[in-house]
């Protein structure tokens, strides 16, 4: 799960942190190098941007997002980003330059909305004084 998205969990579940393996995923999957990992039984609260998604992968199933979006998946799940193919699909694609390729099997929770798109759009709804 990305880091920043944890808020509170009982005493029986354990957080810690963990450095994504490939230096791609550091540099350009949009939460850096770190990501955040929940374990043990009982109840953990997280930040969610717009409404949670959920998927079950096959094995072998892949899944590309858009890295904002991608909120958390299981561990038998495999991460990895790779860049958008195609000059036409860079420029004007309008979701960046990188996708989260997801392969299953697991399962992997998404958010519909990530942070830049919600300030985004709460930005239009601030009225300017010229």
């Amino acid at each position: 799960m990305p880091k920043g998205s944890f808020l509170c969990a009982q005493p029986t579940v354990e957080l810690t942190t963990l450095f994504t393996k490939k230096l791609s995923a550091g540099f350009f999957g949009g939460e850096g190098f770190i990501l955040q990992k929940i374990q043990g039984s009982g109840m953990a609260f997280l930040e969610v941007d717009g409404d949670i998604v959920e998927k079950t992968l096959a094995p072998g199933e892949v899944i590309k997002v858009d890295t904002g979006n991608v909120f958390a998946f299981e561990p038998s799940v495999s991460y990895e980003i790779e860049t958008i193919k195609g000059i036409k699909n860079m420029l004007f694609g309008g979701e960046g330059l990188f996708l989260t390729k997801l392969t299953g099997p697991g399962k992997i929770y998404m958010q519909t909305m990530n942070i830049a798109e919600f300030t985004g759009r709460i930005a239009q709804g601030i009225p300017s004084s010229k």
